[in-house]
């Protein structure tokens, strides 16, 4: 396999990332715990997660695994914060009071001395970008948190964070961790030229963008029961709509004229675009997981990214990933 070098750290990581949000809910912990042995196994070295997903048993589930395997020197935990943690006015956002606090318990359920990359859940803009990035370097200069990144904020945003770390002579944001898949292209457009041009990692999230790229939905009207459509609905249904639904079938037949599970294909479109460290992967099965893999070894065709850029355009959306940011 070979690693990439993630932004300006140094570190090197593997082409996927171990995503977790499944974890818990609704994968059980056992099989969850499968999940992290086997991918750490197959050479993955980066497991992102949130103190939000699973109001925090999937950050319990991980450092429970890493404590039983021995090994959690061989890999790199990103988690992150903003969503709601209680119920006060205090347990949400990106302050200094909050940012310090979830840090302090999210190093407790995963049973670490330090986080490798913490991140910025999403941007909040009801407070100074200042004082996140200040409380940010705080925990840096501390030593529980080794780098800081972003999750699905606006180029701008991004940009204003490095200039203000610059300045102040703050931790900088080594990442960011937008939504990315064939159906929203978007981030083309302003987020990768600016992560390319300042050196910032880029991982991304939703790949097969909610399963319309493996086929999983034939129409509105009929939603598999087990998706993410019917089982969270709000935001997950959506995004779920018929132009994106037509297109994600039409690329399951490209992918088999080229040889390619759908699956497959639509992580190795990724895994191999301009400014890409690594796409996540969130398997909510051991099968589902071991069907990921072979991508580590994969190779792209020009061939395959033609037929793509046809399908859908290049900085193009037919479907909204970004409606949980906020902004757009």
């Amino acid at each position: 396999m070979e690693y990439r070098i993630f932004g300006r750290t140094g570190v090197k990581i593997s082409p996927l990332v171990l995503g977790t949000d499944n974890f818990a809910n609704p994968t059980p912990e056992s099989e969850s715990i499968a999940i992290i042995n086997r991918a750490i196994n197959s050479g993955i070295n980066l497991i992102d997660t949130s103190n939000s997903y699973a109001k925090g048993e999937c950050e319990r589930i991980i450092g429970k695994a890493l404590k039983e395997n021995g090994r959690r020197n061989e890999v790199l935990i990103a988690t992150k914060a903003y969503y709601p943690t209680g119920p006060g006015p205090n347990d949400r956002g990106n302050s200094r009071a909050h940012l310090i606090k979830a840090c302090e318990d999210s190093l407790k359920r995963l049973q670490t001395d330090y986080i490798d990359l913490y991140q910025l859940h999403r941007p909040d803009f009801s407070i100074p970008h200042e004082e996140t990035l200040s409380a940010l370097n705080d925990l840096v200069t501390q030593g529980k948190v080794r780098f800081i990144g972003s999750s699905t904020a606006p180029a701008w945003r991004v940009m204003e964070g490095l200039m203000i770390s610059e300045t102040k002579g703050y931790a900088r944001f080594v990442s960011e961790q937008p939504p990315y898949n064939l159906l929203d292209r978007r981030i083309e457009n302003e987020l990768i030229p600016m992560c390319l041009a300042h050196g910032l990692g880029l991982i991304t999230w939703s790949p097969l963008a909610m399963g319309m790229l493996t086929g999983r939905y034939k129409d509105t009207g009929s939603l598999p029961a087990d998706s993410r459509a019917v089982l969270r609905g709000g935001i997950y249904a959506e995004r779920v709509t018929m132009p994106a639904i037509n297109a994600g079938l039409q690329f399951v037949r490209l992918a088999e004229e080229l040889g390619y599970s759908p699956a497959q294909m639509a992580l190795l479109w990724i895994r191999d675009r301009p400014g890409i460290t690594a796409p996540l992967i969130g398997p909510r099965t051991i099968e589902q997981l071991e069907h990921f893999l072979p991508v580590l070894e994969m190779k792209t065709s020009a061939e395959m990214m033609k037929a793509c850029d046809e399908l859908v355009p290049p900085g193009s959306s037919i479907a909204n990933f970004h409606n949980t940011s906020g902004w757009m």
